[in-house]
């Protein structure tokens, strides 16, 4: 949906070459924490992995020592105090300890996207800036970025087994699963879940499938449209590589419509609590359909994927039917 509340980031093209340096210091930090902590979590597992993140990490660090020296250089000593958040065009990473298991598909999925996007900010970046020093080192670390995406090809690839292989398709898959699934999962649980309450609230307090069926449409396309405007405007994909704004908010706003059809769509039956049983079971297998996804692209574990959309949905779902019947 969208919010209210004004948007107090900076647009990237706005950004001096002091604060371009800033962040890029800020983001390098970030990024070798993240691959320190991958490095210990799979170190028992995984040993050849972690001793591969090991080595992104220090690499991290050489790099953030490299644009601290250049920085000083030109600057002085003060950092402007700015992170990835306060920039449009970035996407929020979950944190690390947020992240109860850790799978190498989560991980290889999450190192491609780090990298992709370290190696787009560095190419912007070094479109702004003007002196020469500055665009060289940001153009060779655009360079060394790239190769670190290799890098997730190369993350035990025989712990995988042939499964594993035929499952990670390289970048086509990633980039599929930044530009489609993602939005597309968030629009389905959007679709399925908001618009549980509104409506089996008509449903109960109107009894009439007729009624029920427009507030539910309603609902849908509203939702569908409110969500892919939001998806599009959120992110250009220049700085993320997450692909085409439109495609991402067509993704979004499609299966948004989709979730929310689905439990409405019963209401063209004439018969109440026909359309409703029928309701209900389609808002059984969606839920079912958004564990599924979850835990077949976003590394979820399957039943606490379930659990969360289930117990979601359920108060959701409660709460339409007591004001419909209040």
């Amino acid at each position: 949906m969208f919010s209210l509340l004004p948007d107090t980031r900076r647009p990237f093209a706005s950004l001096s070459e002091r604060e371009i340096l800033s962040l890029a210091v800020a983001a390098e930090e970030e990024d070798g924490r993240i691959y320190s902590e991958f490095a210990t979590r799979l170190a028992d597992t995984y040993p050849g992995s972690a001793a591969l993140f090991e080595g992104m990490a220090a690499e991290e660090d050489e790099h953030r020592r490299r644009l601290l020296d250049l920085y000083v250089e030109r600057f002085g000593t003060h950092l402007v105090p700015i992170r990835r958040e306060n920039v449009k065009g970035f996407i929020a990473r979950k944190p690390l300890w947020l992240m109860k298991s850790l799978t190498l598909e989560a991980v290889r999925q999450q190192v491609w996207e780090m990298e992709e996007g370290s190696y787009r900010f560095y190419m912007e970046a070094a479109k702004q800036t003007t002196d020469a020093g500055i665009r060289k080192l940001l153009g060779d670390l655009a360079m060394q970025e790239r190769k670190h995406a290799d890098a997730a090809d190369r993350i035990d690839a025989e712990a995988l087994g042939a499964e594993g292989r035929e499952l990670e398709k390289g970048e086509n898959h990633r980039q599929f699963v930044l530009t489609y699934v993602q939005p597309g999962l968030a629009g389905l649980m959007d679709g399925s879940v908001s618009t549980l309450a509104p409506v089996f609230a008509a449903a109960f307090a109107t009894g009439d499938t007729h009624q029920t069926f427009l507030v539910g449409l309603a609902a849908a396309i509203g939702a569908g449209i409110s969500m892919g405007f939001t998806e599009a405007a959120s992110d250009d994909g220049k700085l993320t590589g997450r692909g085409s704004p439109v495609k991402r908010g067509l993704a979004a706003g499609i299966m948004t419509a989709i979730g929310g059809l689905g439990h409405a769509l019963p209401y063209l039956i004439a018969d109440f609590w026909t359309a409703t049983s029928v309701a209900i079971v389609i808002v059984l297998i969606e839920l079912w359909a958004i564990a599924f996804i979850q835990n077949r692209y976003m590394q979820t574990p399957f039943w606490r994927a379930v659990m969360q959309v289930v117990l979601g949905g359920s108060l959701v779902f409660a709460a339409g039917i007591l004001i419909g019947n209040a």
